[in-house]
């Protein structure tokens, strides 16, 4: 285990803003997770992977928890259907590369997608017509109020668009993802019904990757040049009626209709139609290649940047389609 007092956040982030904590602990495996005294430390707790999915809109006076418990372990009994147990702090891409490296289908399509596993758990991250919750089988955490390992199935999670159960404000300072469940398989489910994996080789699930790790280099900042958080907002999910308003005046409006005849629109789209590609606020712009992403365009952007940044952007798209866009990244 690794303790360190006002800790810099900087490498810790990947939008690379120059924040801090009060606290910053690594550890390696539950046991030593299960020896902290949470008592003496600075709140409030904040557990993370790698940083990718958050905006600390200044220094956390608090502590931050880092899992670096790392084991991928197969149980094989030989049938299509493949367990596979994962560490929380294993790198997300890692065990994606693991997994079709090893011929098991099921994760390819999230090639790419910056974290760890316990995070991509706590997001439900999701690209390409697939999400983790697909995948996901169970979840185990560490109670840090009890002091005792919890169990939750996949259907307990309470899975949602970029949701679960351990975003509520219940979960957050008590519980820690420790390790993840998934279930693969060996028998072939190429999914390339989303746009832009039409044609693509699917001969196996590595050949997914290879194909998804492409598009995703041409339209998103690699965040060891570019700060950014990814998708920074959450897809507008809308009704048919509310649709037909938001076509108006359009040829075509890309789209994806959902059960219940509710209908998700690109938040990217809409961006766009407000000509905000590539618009700055500070050292933050909109990313030219692909306006749901924020970036720190100058390397030297600071937290009001970018928060004034997404104000104008919320503001332009509900003025322009009076919907109104949530953020998909966490505001610390």
């Amino acid at each position: 285990m690794l303790k360190r007092e006002k800790y810099d956040l900087s490498s810790s982030n990947t939008f690379g803003l120059k924040v801090s904590c009060a606290c910053h602990i690594e550890y390696d495996s539950v046991e030593e997770l299960a020896s902290l005294d949470v008592s003496a430390l600075p709140g409030p707790l904040l557990s993370v992977g790698e940083g990718s999915n958050l905006l600390f809109t200044g220094d956390f006076p608090g502590t931050v928890l880092r899992s670096r418990i790392s084991y991928i372990k197969y149980f094989d009994v030989g049938a299509d259907q493949v367990p596979v147990a994962v560490g929380a702090g294993v790198k997300w891409d890692d065990f994606v590369a693991k997994a079709c490296d090893d011929a098991l289908w099921g994760a390819e399509n999230l090639s790419g997608i910056p974290g760890t596993v316990g995070a991509a758990a706590v997001q439900n991250i999701g690209a390409y017509g697939v999400e983790a919750k697909d995948i996901i089988a169970g979840v185990t955490l560490w109670d840090l109020q009890k002091k005792e390992k919890v169990s939750f199935k996949a259907a307990e999670c309470k899975y949602g668009y970029r949701d679960s159960i351990f975003k509520s404000p219940e979960f957050k300072g008590r519980y820690v993802v420790t390790g993840v469940l998934f279930r693969l398989s060996r028998k072939a489910v190429p999914r390339t019904g989303y746009k832009g994996l039409s044609g693509i080789d699917t001969s196996s699930p590595k050949s997914i990757r290879e194909a998804v790790l492409g598009i995703r280099c041409e339209k998103l900042p690699d965040p060891a040049k570019t700060g950014s958080a990814g998708s920074f907002f959450k897809n507008p999910i809308v009704s048919a009626g509310d649709f037909a308003r938001i076509s108006e005046g359009f040829e075509t409006v890309p789209h994806y209709v959902l059960d219940g005849g509710f209908i998700k629109v690109p938040a990217a789209w809409m961006i766009e139609q407000c000509s905000l590609k590539g618009y700055c606020v500070g050292g933050a712009a909109v990313y030219d290649k692909q306006p749901l992403v924020i970036v720190n365009a100058s390397g030297n952007a600071t937290s009001q940047d970018i928060l004034e940044l997404e104000k104008t952007i919320i503001d332009k798209v509900e003025e322009r389609f009076g919907v109104t866009l949530h953020p998909e990244v966490e505001h610390i």
